[in-house]
């Protein structure tokens, strides 16, 4: 009588095969994508409502994204697609933005640019370093954050982290702190915007050289124009870039001092080069006219629109308010720097 019942439970049993397992994978990966695209929606309907208006698109994702995760938590059954989102398709709308910055502006603006982000990277991580030794703070969880701070967010911190040894813990609540300074910034951004003594080309250069994350840049000069949104990813881009050297130095520093994993790889930012690829295509003229007309050129820039919308849900569900309570001493370090690199870079804009 026991054999039937243990064949029987055998046969209810939920199993995940190795033939069902891509058709779950592919169900993550589309519904994630899917579930983005349904709160970009929301949210392109939201900024066009009076007096919500006041916020814009972008700022609205991240807002109901990071509503949801408080209220319900990450939807991990969708964190495939939803990475997805929030890492290539980011990359992709950033590199689309490039058709709508003229190779001129490159030229006459990029040394000057990347001089005001060398300056970016070295005081963020020197001024969150110096106030959390003042603040006794954790110095591991400290450095990922003034280098987050300084570089690109929370891809520096993953970039770095393998590097300096530091914690997956500490990895993850840098990440998660990042997000949570860099929307508060960049929304605070946006509604300053209206009030500021800044031309749009100027507020576009001040968000590129002083907000956390690429996505944070986009959030908050979007509302300024495309050419300024344009120029604040140009900003940015350079301080992705310096990520580079400073894999360097710190991998040069953690030799020094016998710590280092000797299998550290760099990663190249290629939407780099893709985003400079396209500023040339679109700069190129024939005949009087521009190589790529601009009525496909407004189409594709109203696409990247909607892209970084649901790259920006992606950004709002990494935010967690609960766990930032656990390291209030980092947090309160990166935060005085943060504020502190605003006023001073205003004035470099």
């Amino acid at each position: 009588m026991n054999k039937p019942a243990f064949q029987t439970s055998i046969q209810h049993e939920p199993q995940r095969t190795p033939q069902t397992e891509p058709r779950h994978k592919a169900i993550a990966w589309i519904g994630g994508i899917g579930f983005t695209f349904m709160i970009a929606l929301v949210s392109y309907g939201l900024s066009y409502l009076p007096g919500l208006n006041v916020l814009g698109q972008l700022a609205w994702s991240i807002l109901i994204a990071a509503l949801f995760r408080q209220i319900w938590g990450y939807p991990e059954k969708l964190r495939a697609g939803i990475q997805f989102t929030a890492k290539k398709l980011l990359r992709l709308a950033i590199i689309l933005y490039g058709l709508k910055l003229n190779i001129a502006i490159i030229f006459s603006q990029g040394l000057g640019l990347l001089l005001r982000d060398v300056f970016t990277v070295i005081f963020a991580i020197l001024i969150t370093m110096l106030l959390a030794k003042w603040l006794k703070a954790d110095g591991s969880l400290s450095l990922l954050l003034g280098i987050g701070t300084g570089v690109c967010g929370a891809a520096a911190i993953a970039a770095v982290s393998p590097i300096v040894k530091a914690e997956d813990e500490d990895t993850a609540l840098g990440a998660g702190m990042i997000a949570f300074i860099g929307t508060v910034f960049a929304v605070g951004y946006t509604l300053l915007l209206p009030f500021l003594p800044l031309t749009d080309i100027q507020y576009g250069i001040w968000s590129g050289i002083s907000l956390h994350e690429l996505a944070h840049v986009a959030l908050a000069a979007a509302p300024a124009g495309e050419e300024a949104l344009a120029i604040s990813l140009l900003a940015k881009l350079g301080r992705v870039f310096l990520l580079i050297p400073l894999c360097l130095v710190l991998m040069y520093w953690m030799r020094r001092t016998g710590r280092v994993k000797q299998n550290s790889k760099l990663e190249f930012p290629w939407f780099l080069l893709g985003f400079i690829a396209l500023s040339l295509i679109g700069s190129i003229e024939w005949g009087g006219q521009s190589l790529i007309p601009d009525g496909l050129k407004s189409g594709i820039s109203s696409s990247a629109s909607f892209i970084l919308a649901m790259a920006m849900v992606g950004l709002g569900l990494n935010i967690h308010l609960q766990s930032l309570r656990k390291a209030w001493r980092p947090l309160l370090a990166v935060s005085i720097t943060s504020v502190l690199l605003a006023f001073i870079t205003f004035w470099m804009a």
